[in-house]
């Protein structure tokens, strides 16, 4: 089994960009726990970021053929990106959102999530730690379909 987990703008930026929001870990902490978590959930996985939409269009649709799943951290792209959404509806891979920060209790721009809509589970709130959530919600789902 296969998760690609694609992280979207400014998340290289982890530890430095509003630590209140995000915390101090930094995104060599969050590659370090996806990896982890995958070595306990026995899967392989590849890890992407890009701060360019059309390179994120492009690692979804690389993973058709080649990924079981997406984990996708879309970050601002989630509230304006319909080419994302299009991207994950076209490989009709099962995918889980994830958000490092609530979401729901920010800005009333970020309540709308396009990404959201191709995917069967959204994890938000939990820090980095809600990659482990995902990750073994959509293992979870894999699981059942096989």
């Amino acid at each position: 089994m296969k998760f690609f987990v694609i992280n979207g703008p400014n998340l290289n930026m982890l530890g430095v960009r509003e630590p209140a929001v995000y915390g101090s870990t930094t995104y060599a902490d969050l590659v370090a726990l996806i990896q982890h978590t995958a070595e306990e959930l026995q899967v392989e996985v590849e890890i992407v970021q890009s701060n360019h939409e059309g390179t994120l269009v492009d690692e979804i649709q690389r993973a058709y053929g080649k990924a079981d799943g997406i984990v996708i951290n879309p970050a601002a792209y989630t509230h304006t990106s319909v080419a994302i959404l299009d991207a994950l509806k076209a490989v009709a891979l099962p995918a889980v959102e994830v958000h490092i920060s609530n979401v729901k209790e920010r800005e009333d721009f970020r309540q709308i999530s396009y990404a959201g809509q191709a995917c069967f589970d959204t994890v938000m709130g939990e820090g980095i730690e809600g990659y482990r959530t995902a990750m073994r919600i959509l293992k979870k789902k894999l699981t059942q379909q096989s």
